[in-house]
């Protein structure tokens, strides 16, 4: 039997009820036969400072850097902030940049979502699809998974209670493992 699919699960949100993290948290219940999820929490990792990125970058970084590396694809939920991801997730991303063609990021399938607003993170998602492309990874095409007026879907507990985001959020995770395994060797 194959090893499973590993896949790291990021939120770009820090907030203790977030509805992407919550999303994160439905992925683990949903994930498919042949995919194992991993949440990593990047609050710890500091704001990118070139003074820092050396040989003794900080352990944060290292530890991220190296859960990246070991992680067949990484799915992000991310909110949006200003049209943009936020600052949280974009500095992670920063970091784990760093290196060119040495960074973990490289040829890294992802797919991406996000919760929040009337139109579900859209124009987030897409900023973040755009950082992915520079970056080499292999951004998921399809299916894609804005979850607009969250609140009416993720319950005071941070619970996915939408059948319908829950079957769309399958979908994703699904389309994620046979993605990846494109780009296995």
């Amino acid at each position: 039997m194959p090893l499973p699919i590993k896949v790291i699960g990021i939120s770009g949100s820090l907030r203790k009820n977030s509805h992407n993290t919550a999303l994160i948290r439905a992925a683990l219940e949903l994930q498919p036969v042949g995919m194992q999820i991993e949440v990593y929490d990047i609050s710890a990792i500091p704001l990118y400072n070139a003074d820092l990125d050396g040989d003794m970058k900080p352990q944060p970084v290292i530890s991220f850097k190296k859960a990246i590396s070991g992680a067949d694809a990484l799915l992000i939920a991310t909110p949006e902030y200003n049209y943009s991801v936020p600052g949280v997730l974009k500095n992670a991303i920063d970091w784990a940049s760093r290196g060119g063609k040495e960074s973990p990021l490289n040829g890294k399938p992802i797919a991406i979502m996000g919760a929040g607003g009337v139109m579900g993170t859209v124009r987030a998602q897409l900023h973040l699809r755009q950082i992915a492309l520079f970056n080499g990874m292999n951004v998921l095409p399809k299916p894609e998974l804005y979850v607009a007026k969250s609140g009416e879907k993720i319950d005071a507990s941070g619970n996915l209670t939408d059948a319908l985001t829950r079957d769309r959020l399958r979908d994703l995770l699904q389309a994620l493992l046979v993605w990846t395994k494109r780009f296995i060797p």
